[in-house]
C-alpha cells in the first residue's frame, strides 16, 4: 500500500545517458550518383529497370511550393499532379523509354505511374509533437 507522502514524493527517475557520437554532416549530403532500381509492375509482373538521383531538401521545397496556389481570400490549394510529374522529370536520370517528359508523364496509364510515384519523396511530412519538442529541447 502506497502511503500519502510516497504517492506525493515518488522516487526520482534515474536518468540513463545516451550515448552519442560526434556530428558528421556528410552523413547528411545526398549523392550525386544516379541509383539504379527494378521497379515491377504488380498487375502484370513486369519489371524494369531505372536510374534516378534523389532530390535534395531544398529543391523539393521548391518543386512543392511551384504545386502551392494561393487564392484571393488566403486559402491554398495543393496540385499534387504537378508535384508528382515535376520530382519525376528531374530525378528519372535513366529508363526504357528515355527522357522522361511531360508529354510521356501524360501517356501513361495508372499501372506505370503508381510505380513511378513510388520514387516521389512525400510532399507533407507530419512531425508530432513529442519530435518537435525533443528537437528544441537539445
Amino acid at each position: 500500500m502506497t502511503t500519502a507522502k510516497e504517492a506525493f514524493n515518488p522516487e526520482p527517475e534515474l536518468e540513463v545517458e545516451v550515448p552519442t557520437k560526434e556530428f558528421n554532416f556528410q552523413d547528411y549530403v545526398i549523392t550525386q550518383e544516379p541509383k539504379q532500381v527494378t521497379l515491377m509492375l504488380p498487375q502484370t509482373k513486369e519489371t524494369f529497370n531505372i536510374s534516378y538521383k534523389e532530390l535534395s531538401w531544398s529543391r523539393r521545397n521548391q518543386i512543392l511550393s511551384r504545386s502551392i496556389t494561393w487564392d484571393d481570400t488566403g486559402g491554398t490549394a495543393f496540385d499534387g499532379d504537378a508535384y508528382v510529374r515535376a520530382c519525376l522529370k528531374e530525378m528519372i536520370v535513366e529508363a526504357p523509354w528515355g527522357r522522361t517528359t511531360e508529354a510521356f508523364l501524360l501517356s501513361i496509364d495508372g499501372r506505370l505511374g503508381s510505380a513511378l510515384e513510388e520514387l516521389v519523396p512525400k510532399a507533407f511530412v507530419e512531425t508530432g509533437m513529442e519530435e518537435t519538442q525533443a528537437i528544441k529541447k537539445e
